[in-house]
């Protein structure tokens, strides 16, 4: 069986995807016997090409090097192009919908409406995009289960390291009672640099943005925002919280001065910006704040941009996952373990 794709969005992500496939191609047919074919890709800059056949990737890959937009791969029979992303993901014959289109973070649009849309035509999706799981976590996922489809989002919290699946899969049986969080690598390379180095948080700031860690405009990092969203998703996928993204008490680490750094050496602690959810009784609260780790805790080695995040668990106590939390391949890869835990249970489902 081959498994037909369309990527919604093909910047750095989908385009590491699609190279992903490529090159591991026979990889994943001998270990998985997973064919895929990209059937369509849809991006709002790079045009938009569908062939129900499927689409030779190196040739995609070279002509938007080399053009600019997808739109310009060689003229055949059954090629069509111009479609916007919602017909892509209606009328195409993907059966799963790789969505890594440009989304506003606040309103998890369009990629929300983009769900929808494939859910209702019966189509899987795999998402990077963290704005639709924080947002309208148990709304997609009650439309996806009704529609009999899958819906992968692993990637939105620490890119291809498997925050979600490793808890699911291995620590099932397991109440995990509290989750704590390096989920930002921009912060955790700026406070490393900050003890390190001894410098200010500006010049590390300016370091950070300089290496591509940071954006021009760092706010979303620096200010915890984009850790707030991801131990929303981490909450309320594994702990069974209904945690809303406007309930998660942020402060960031703009604050932060180096005699506070110093102090912290002093005290044998280490300033991290940590991701909390914790259970209290029946109810599940979580926070983001700068906090001073002992050196004895697993999250106070984690330096650079690196992710890492601790599960307390009531049978096996805290389990300490660490990993890359961003890149075009590391994210790329994020899609790729969805991928085949689709296909896998599409196979143990045919042999019942």
């Amino acid at each position: 069986m081959t498994h037909k794709l369309a990527l919604i969005g093909f910047g750095n992500v989908g385009q590491g995807f699609a190279e992903i496939l490529r090159d591991k191609k026979e990889f994943l047919y001998e270990t998985e016997e997973l064919t895929t074919k990209i059937v369509a890709i849809a991006d709002i800059n790079k045009g938009s090409i569908y062939h129900p056949d499927g689409l030779d990737i190196s040739t995609v890959l070279d002509v938007l090097e080399g053009t600019g937009t997808i739109e310009n791969y060689p003229a055949c029979e059954g090629l069509m192009t111009g479609w916007n992303s919602l017909k892509t993901i209606q009328e195409t014959n993907a059966d799963t919908i790789i969505e890594v289109s440009f989304t506003d973070v606040n309103t998890g649009q369009p990629a929300i409406d983009y769900c929808k849309a494939a859910f209702n035509s019966g189509k899987n999706v795999v998402m990077t995009n963290k704005g639709p799981v924080a947002l309208a976590f148990k709304e997609l996922m009650e439309l996806a289960r009704r529609k009999g489809v899958y819906w992968g989002f692993e990637g939105t919290v620490m890119s291809g390291t498997p925050a979600l699946r490793m808890p699911v899969t291995t620590l099932a049986g397991n109440e995990i009672t509290e989750i704590r969080g390096i989920l930002n690598g921009t912060t955790n390379y700026i406070l490393t640099k900050m003890e390190e180095d001894g410098i200010s948080f500006k010049e590390a700031l300016k370091q950070a943005q300089e290496l591509g860690y940071a954006e021009a405009d760092p706010t979303n990092d620096i200010e915890g925002y984009d850790a707030r969203y991801k131990i929303v998703i981490l909450a309320n996928y594994l702990m069974g919280a209904n945690l809303n993204v406007k309930d998660v008490i942020c402060k960031g680490i703009t604050n932060l001065t180096l005699k506070e750094i110093e102090t912290a050496k002093m005290e044998r602690k280490r300033w991290k910006l940590l991701a909390k959810a914790t259970k209290r009784g029946e109810q599940i609260c979580a926070s983001i704040a700068p906090e001073k780790v002992e050196l004895l805790d697993p999250l106070a080695s984690i330096s650079g941009a690196v992710n890492a995040v601790t599960y307390e668990c009531d049978l096996l106590g805290p389990v300490t996952l660490s990993g890359a939390g961003a890149g075009k391949r590391e994210t790329g890869f994020s899609l790729l373990i969805d991928l085949i835990s689709i296909h896998r249970q599409t196979l143990s489902n045919h042999n019942r």
